[in-house]
């Protein structure tokens, strides 16, 4: 089956927002960007370039995804600067900084960097600016994670090559640091019709759980992310374990390995001592997920959770709230932009919380419809693709103008 065209998601957003986009990209005119992350499976960046390259090439917009290379060293480098940029403490010794920068310029040397828009996406290629100092094209740092709070020593060897940059793009104005240079913000976003948030038959559902031993004789409470330590996991356990004093329930804990993070078993093994034997803790892991399978997972559940620590947007968030599932999310980066407490979901500042908005979740079940119901008019407004390549569009037409300062791509 066929990827859906531009014109496919007039059901969804209306002929207009189409129309606009067509309008936006006629101004843009003949221009080409060149995307580089990390991985091209597992995690949301991956995720939203799969479908964000093509679209925008069917507007006319030239685009090129790299991915860059690595072996196992390099990414623990790289995910142990993830977790520090995002206020983990930790000492960083001499020589993982010269890994870093000699990754980079490998990966550098590998690539063509003709495109008039470079789009940087997050802290493993970010050095490979080093070597483009007297450009003609513009480069864009993309930051999804939170930088608010970042560790110094590491921040020190980051931010001289943040500000090599043209602009960087964050996704909240509450998680970025002070630069030199303009900074953009708009939110990450999920694309309706892809495999992970289509509509699915009933029965589909049914079998997925069954498939995987899922049993569906009590309310089901889930968690779809990596094991990872700012999605704490652990914590949900504890949380699901509170909660299950006073209703019954099961949980479930689901997540892919992408190949960037290799911190994915340890976690695990982490979460799993946690749970211990107890009967209705649920846990899976997938190398990658299958996307419809996850969303067979969150449609069938009574609940999702996301109980991030620190986070960068979660579009685990937006997924379940367009499927109307009322979601518990951590109080954290970019989920307060998506759950408006007690309206389209609700935060939780601890454990103890999120125990309690599970309890109160189940055993209110009208007010849990009404808020999965409001969540996705939420998303519909803020957070689907077609406002994501809207503000790509503004983006390439924002850099003909160089301001400092921060300017909002919300629109």
């Amino acid at each position: 089956m066929s990827a859906p065209s531009l014109f496919d998601y007039r059901d969804v957003v209306g002929p207009d927002i189409i129309e606009e986009l067509t309008i936006l990209a006629s101004h843009v005119g003949d221009r080409s960007i060149k995307m580089v992350n990390s991985t091209a499976v597992g995690g949301g960046v991956a995720e939203m370039l799969h479908r964000i390259v093509p679209l925008l090439s069917e507007l006319g917009v030239q685009v090129e995804w790299a991915v860059i290379e690595g072996d196992e060293p390099f990414f623990e480098i790289t995910k142990a600067f993830h977790n520090a940029l995002q206020g983990k403490e930790q000492v960083f010794p001499e020589k993982a900084f010269k890994t870093y920068l000699r990754y980079n310029d490998m990966n550098e040397e590998a690539m063509k960097f003709d495109q008039d828009l470079i789009v940087i996406h997050d802290p493993q290629p970010a050095a490979m600016i080093r070597r483009h100092e007297n450009r003609r094209n513009r480069w864009v740092w993309r930051c999804h994670i939170d930088l608010s709070h970042p560790n110094e020593q590491l921040w020190r060897f980051m931010a001289p090559i943040v500000e090599r940059y043209d602009a960087a793009i964050f996704t909240s104005a509450l998680f970025s640091p002070r630069l030199k240079i303009p900074q953009y913000r708009f939110y990450p976003a999920i694309d309706p019709l892809d495999d992970k948030n289509k509509d699915l038959d009933k029965a589909y559902v049914e079998q997925v759980f069954v498939k995987y031993g899922i049993p569906r004789d009590k309310p089901i409470v889930t968690q779809i992310s990596r094991y990872d330590p700012w999605k704490d996991p652990v914590g949900v356990v504890k949380a699901f374990k509170m909660a299950r004093k006073y209703v019954d329930c099961r949980l479930l804990l689901v997540g892919d390995k992408a190949a960037d993070d290799p911190e994915s078993d340890t976690i695990l093994a982490q979460v799993k001592a946690e749970a211990g034997d107890h009967p209705d803790i649920h846990t899976l892991l997938f190398s990658p997920s299958i996307a419809t399978e996850i969303n067979a997972f969150q449609r069938g559940s009574d609940i999702i959770l996301q109980k991030s620590l620190r986070e960068g947007f979660a579009l685990t968030v937006s997924e379940a709230l367009w499927k109307s599932r009322p979601v518990v999310g951590g109080a954290v980066g970019g989920i307060p932009v998506q759950i408006i407490d007690g309206y389209t979901g609700l935060l939780a500042h601890t454990v103890e919380g999120a125990g309690l908005a599970i309890r109160s979740l189940l055993n209110q079940p009208e007010f849990a419809r009404q808020i999965g119901e409001n969540g996705r008019c939420r998303v519909k407004d803020e957070f689907l693709i077609t406002k994501n390549l809207k503000r790509y569009l503004l983006l390439l037409l924002a850099l003909d103008k160089p301001q400092g300062g921060t300017i909002f791509l919300n629109g």
